[in-house]
């Protein structure tokens, strides 16, 4: 059998793979309402959300990645974290949040929408959309330390709200 010739132009590169986390643990349900300007939102209602994550690495010798376990982990927890919670945007032009004795109030066009604290997580995101969730869980998994070393080049993030309609956040070290 022929052995293959060395390509010294692709052995000079680093060897890169992706890793793809499709699971079905990696979901999410939240109560949210969408802003569209500041006199208009959209009526209180929750998704279903799926997670994907793709994260590009340099191949080790040892034909592994990083361990991409970690990565799995982090991810639940995140999912757990905003699981079956309202949520409301901190980044918002047009919500004011307020905290009173019992309740967390999102302050909208003149509407004072009461919520339990208990029922209630804030995100510093502009609007509670899949854009602004996929950055949101692209932003964590970057300056999460336990990847800090993974040699991680290109992160993927798409976060579905039902089969086939969702949006994605994308960082490249290039």
């Amino acid at each position: 059998m022929k052995e293959l010739a060395n390509n010294t132009l692709a052995n000079s590169a680093p060897r890169l793979s992706t890793i793809e986390l499709n699971k079905e643990a990696l979901n999410f349900s939240i109560a949210h309402f969408t802003i569209f300007n500041a006199t208009e939102r959209e009526d209180l209602h929750g998704h279903n959300y799926q997670l994907e994550c793709k994260a590009t690495a340099p191949l080790s010798d040892t034909g592994l990645l990083f361990d991409y376990a970690i990565l799995k982990k982090m991810l639940r927890a995140m999912c757990d974290e905003i699981d079956e919670k309202m949520i409301l945007p901190s980044q918002s032009p047009h919500l004011k949040i307020e905290h009173g004795n019992d309740y967390t109030y999102g302050i909208f066009n003149g509407e004072r929408i009461p919520f339990l604290p208990r029922d209630l997580i804030i995100l510093p995101i502009a609007n509670s959309t899949v854009e602004e969730l996929s950055h949101y869980f692209l932003d964590r998994v970057l300056n999460h330390p336990d990847l800090a070393d993974a040699g991680i080049v290109e992160l993927y993030i798409k976060i579905l709200s039902s089969p086939g309609q969702g949006a994605s956040a994308h960082w490249s070290q290039n």
